[in-house]
């Protein structure tokens, strides 16, 4: 069945299999199950948990699968975050030997740190959304996640397939390697010579926000204390290390033109109403629902059987929106996007350093890549544990562990090869995923 965790689509067979599924399997690839998800890639409701559907239920990180034990939070949700919206907990558990998980913004990356594996988002435009369910076509993707770079990369090359997909225009973006063949950029030297950016402002240390008292980002000591050595092992295999290397629409002081001051984006919203209704138009006349205001109204009628635990404020907000009255709105904040995080954020970073990538802590650097479509790959590395502050809010005698983390390299579109090399290089040097407790 292919769900999205909403209740409504309990059960549901789409009348034909998305075109990466369809790659996977031509290229050999034994397809087990569906895993749970965020529902709706979390854009169903605003404050739901990480890998929380109506479907499923509550996902648990293996690295620590207990549940919430603080008021407020003691509704089911796990202890430590999952990530979302995709999952990653299958995977760390070795249930089989990877998942595809889609991005919008952080989505791939994120359950990717969580659970301590390596995630590949690829640039808008690799792999074919047919089949996928939407958010926006804008910043869609899917990628893998997989315990290894070479899993992954792997996995990566079978999802993408041999030719573009006429279902999906965008998949003419990128110049596919040679024989869709990833893993001949599995080098263990590729950081030799490398030069690798270190975003600093916002994303290591704190940055005020133009035109407010306002502080925003930065790094915790422990986190930091991670990163520090990262950095340090990349230059001991050869990375020239550019620090910092800040994001030019970060560190510009005009509130007008700042990516600080300018993070509010009606894309999303638009292109949920847009392009879901255009994906049920897809189904037939056995999908459950044909729009998504019959999707909102059924889970209202159903509101017993919990399809809305957290309620549908995003699905509300977004079917709320005319798409003819908002096209202006829509296109003038998707042309910011586009300039402050791809033309005067990575690309400039990239250009004016002479880059090869990126370095973001965990998954920090998801939603600036997200924008304009750019790939990252993360690679596991350290765990951290919880600050002190959030340490004191547990009841007595319940000891948080530490959170797996992981870093990231990012670059400009199409740049897939070159970061899958990097990552190999930096795992090789390093191999510091440990498995979950119980499943090594």
């Amino acid at each position: 069945p292919t769900t999205g965790g909403a209740l409504a689509f309990d059960g549901f067979v789409p009348p034909y299999e998305s075109t990466l599924s369809t790659n996977l399997r031509e290229a050999g690839a034994v397809i087990l199950a569906k895993t749970v998800m965020t529902e709706l890639a979390n854009f169903t409701a605003a404050g739901m948990p990480g890998n929380y559907s109506a479907v499923g239920g509550y996902g648990l990180n293996p690295y620590d699968p207990r549940r919430d034990p603080r008021e407020g939070r003691d509704d089911g949700r796990p202890v430590m975050g999952v990530g979302g919206s995709s999952s990653g907990i299958g995977t760390a558990m070795s249930f089989w030997a990877g998942n595809v998980g889609t991005e919008t913004s952080g989505s791939i990356l994120s359950p990717s740190n969580a659970n301590m594996l390596v995630g590949i988002k690829p640039t808008v435009g690799r792999v074919s959304r047919w089949g996928v369910i939407p958010i926006t076509a804008d910043q869609d993707i899917a990628g893998p996640m997989a315990r290894t770079v070479t899993d992954a990369a792997i996995m990566f090359g079978a999802m993408e397939g041999a030719e573009p997909d006429p279902n999906d225009d965008s998949t003419t973006r990128c110049e596919r390697p040679a024989n869709g063949d990833y893993t001949a950029f599995l080098q263990a030297d590729a950081l030799q010579g490398a030069r690798i950016g270190i975003p600093r402002a916002m994303y290591y240390d704190s940055v005020q926000v133009p035109g407010t008292d306002n502080f925003r980002g930065g790094l915790g000591d422990e986190a930091r204390a991670v990163m520090d050595e990262a950095i340090q092992i990349l230059q001991a295999q050869g990375a020239t290390i550019v620090d910092p290397a800040d994001i030019p629409s970060v560190v510009e002081p005009d509130p007008e033109t700042s990516l600080l001051t300018n993070g509010g984006s009606s894309v999303l919203s638009y292109g949920m109403k847009r392009d879901f209704n255009a994906w049920l138009a897809t189904l037939g006349d056995d999908a459950p629902v044909s729009t998504l205001t019959e999707l909102r109204e059924w889970n209202e009628a159903h509101r017993n059987r919990g399809s809305l635990k957290y309620d549908q404020a995003r699905l509300d907000g977004s079917d709320a929106i005319d798409l003819e009255a908002a096209r202006a709105e829509y296109e003038e904040d998707r042309a910011r996007d586009l300039l402050l995080n791809g033309e005067r954020g990575i690309d400039a970073a990239m250009v004016e350093h002479e880059l090869d990538a990126l370095l973001f802590p965990r998954s920090a650097g998801a939603g600036i890549a997200a924008r304009p479509g750019y790939p990252t790959v993360i690679v596991p590395f350290a765990r951290v544990g919880v600050s002190e502050e959030a340490a004191a809010s547990f009841p007595e005698g319940f000891e948080p562990r530490p959170a797996p983390y992981g870093v990231s390299f990012t670059g400009g579109a199409c740049s897939e090869p070159a970061l899958i090399g990097l990552a190999f290089a930096f795992e090789q040097a390093t191999m510091r995923r440990v498995a979950p407790e119980g499943f090594r």
